[in-house]
């Protein structure tokens, strides 16, 4: 499977104060904010070169980002992998043995398809493979 970064993703508490460092300090250009109402999340990408940082702001209590900022507070959520075949790339993780969250792919920002690979089976980390589908 051949991977290159596509974003970092960041869940923020303060989407002002986020915007004020990322946007303000670093000079970032910030992208339209888009809903992903499979998540229940805003998503503001800033682009980084090739790559971008992702905020991301709960739209509702039980989103997974709310969850993750009971439990964690703000900081880094995930690392995006960008693959051409998504399925095929879940694919070849399953027959590695791989523990997924998702066995299928699910709509995301960009019209992209994500999913996403369980933290015990990337040492701590939450991985979600990304497959653009526009641009």
């Amino acid at each position: 499977m051949k991977a290159t970064i596509d974003h970092i993703g960041i869940a923020v508490a303060d989407l002002g104060d986020a915007l004020a460092f990322y946007r303000d300090a670093l000079g970032l250009e910030v992208e339209a904010p888009e809903e992903v109402a499979s998540q229940r999340v805003r998503a503001h990408f800033l682009r980084a070169g090739d790559s971008a940082i992702e905020l991301l702001e709960a739209t509702a209590e039980d989103s997974p980002i709310a969850k993750f900022m009971a439990k964690r507070g703000a900081g880094m959520h995930h690392v995006a992998l960008r693959v051409a075949d998504i399925v095929a790339a879940l694919a070849e993780l399953k027959t590695r043995g791989v523990r997924l969250i998702d066995g299928t792919p699910r709509p995301g920002a960009h019209g992209s398809l994500v999913a996403f690979v369980h933290p015990s089976s990337a040492h701590g980390v939450l991985i979600e493979l990304v497959e653009r589908r526009e641009k």
